[in-house]
Parts: structure tokens; C-alpha cells; sequence
């Protein structure tokens, strides 16, 4: 066991914390979701299950957040930025 892995994994039946792929003890992956319970494995009854992959979803539609997005006018506006270089000649 690695000294960063002291931790308890949960096992079956507890309830699900963090949304994201979670892989179990023969490494079979399931997807579960926060407030859920952990299932059984058909194979071993009760197993433990590790967190492998973070649920996380950004930019879904393929679009830039509008929070990201520059005003033309109004709250918000930013003017142009010109970059200053230390060996720039003014």
C-alpha cells in the first residue's frame, strides 16, 4: 500500500459523495452520482469502490462561457491591452 493511499475506500452500500466514474476491487467501472448507494458486484457481494474519473462538465455545448466573454458596452467593458516588454523602445 502507498503511503498516499491510507484512506478507507467506501464499499458497498454507502452513500455516494462525489459524482464520477468509480472502479471496484476486480476493476469493473460504474458511473454513480452524489446521494446514490454504492451497488454490489454480481461477482463478489460487498466490494470497495475507488474514485478513478471526476464527473466534471465544462463547456458542454461546445460554446464559451458568456461570463468569458468580453462587453462591447456597459457593465463589464474592458479596454484593449497593449503588452509592455522590458526591451521595448518607446
Amino acid at each position: 500500500m502507498s503511503g498516499k493511499d491510507k484512506g478507507m475506500h467506501p464499499i458497498t452500500h454507502e452513500k455516494v459523495e462525489v459524482d464520477g466514474v468509480y472502479t471496484n476491487e476486480w476493476g469493473r467501472e460504474e458511473y454513480f452520482k452524489r446521494g446514490e448507494t454504492f451497488s454490489a458486484d454480481p461477482i463478489l457481494g460487498t466490494t470497495e469502490w475507488r474514485l478513478t474519473e471526476y464527473d466534471f462538465e465544462n463547456h458542454h455545448d461546445g460554446r464559451t462561457d458568456e461570463r468569458l466573454i468580453v462587453k462591447e458596452k456597459g457593465h463589464g467593458k474592458q479596454d484593449k491591452v497593449h503588452p509592455r516588454y522590458s526591451n521595448a523602445e518607446d
